[in-house]
């Protein structure tokens, strides 16, 4: 008899701990997309003023830190270095936090179906979004 309580507490206690873990994690999902509105705005934005060639205004939407690290010459190295002509599609991921700021890594397609991944890492900066790092990244 004893055997059969134990298992019956134990059957409970796992699916109490499996929905607990359950409700922690759609928490987390729906607070990580709620902060992360407004950034797929500032990706399209960012990539429209490239496209555009207003580099000067792709380079303010960056934040104070990164134009204090990366001066506008290099910026319009990096950016060239791309070679970001060749894409036309873009495809973003699913967005990641890490010690509070949202990194999210965007697919440039080609037409020949190549692919560059690129990491934004993005900080909120009065009430609006900014691009604090853009990294390619290697597959």
């Amino acid at each position: 008899m004893e055997l059969g309580l134990v298992r019956e507490i134990g059957s409970k206690a796992l699916l109490a701990g499996g929905g607990a873990l359950l409700l922690y994690w759609t928490f987390t999902a729906v607070k990580l997309v709620l902060s992360a509105r407004g950034i797929n705005p500032l990706i399209k934005q960012f990539f429209t003023q490239v496209a555009a060639g207003r580099i000067d205004a792709a380079y303010l939407l960056t934040t104070k830190n990164y134009r204090q690290h990366v001066n506008r010459k290099q910026f319009i190295r990096y950016l060239a270095g791309l070679k970001l002509n060749r894409f036309r599609n873009l495809k973003s991921g699913r967005p990641r936090l890490q010690e509070g700021n949202i990194i999210l890594t965007v697919k440039l397609i080609a037409e020949d179906k190549e692919e560059m991944p690129l990491d934004f890492t993005f900080i909120k900066s009065d009430d609006s979004w900014k691009i604090e790092r853009i990294v390619a990244v290697n597959n």
